[in-house]
């Protein structure tokens, strides 16, 4: 029997579309870089709808363990595949310190800065 520990770190993934493509996408992109991840289904359900979608999970696996730089990078690469293939607009990444909200909405991009007159 082997018996290993190591920091606990989660780090999931939140998008909405289809989880059958989204297993997919995961699949080949795990064939590629080598990691082991869960995905459950989930509803999203917000002011004036709701949509289906996903969580994918990565933990601190023991086997081999990771630094969390590491977990949130793979996370957070992982999470652009998913995105560009899934057609999806936004999505957040959770850490047990922050969360992530990426937005490719053109009305969720930031104003663009004023100038004046003087200012040119």
């Amino acid at each position: 029997m082997t018996e290993k520990t190591a920091p606990s770190f989660n780090v999931d993934i939140h998008m909405a579309g289809d989880i059958n493509a989204a297993g997919l996408i995961i699949q080949r992109y795990a064939l590629d870089c080598g990691m082991c991840v869960t995905l459950t289904p989930q509803s999203f359900i917000y002011t004036g709808g709701s949509e289906e979608g996903f969580k994918v999970g990565f933990i601190n696996y023991p086997r081999v363990p990771k630094e969390p730089g590491e977990i949130i990078a793979r996370a957070q690469d992982l999470a652009r595949v998913l995105r560009v293939q899934l057609g999806q607009q936004s999505y957040s990444i959770v850490t047990p310190v922050e969360t992530i909200w990426v937005s490719h909405r053109p009305e969720d991009a930031p104003p663009a800065p004023q100038t004046t007159e003087e200012g040119r």
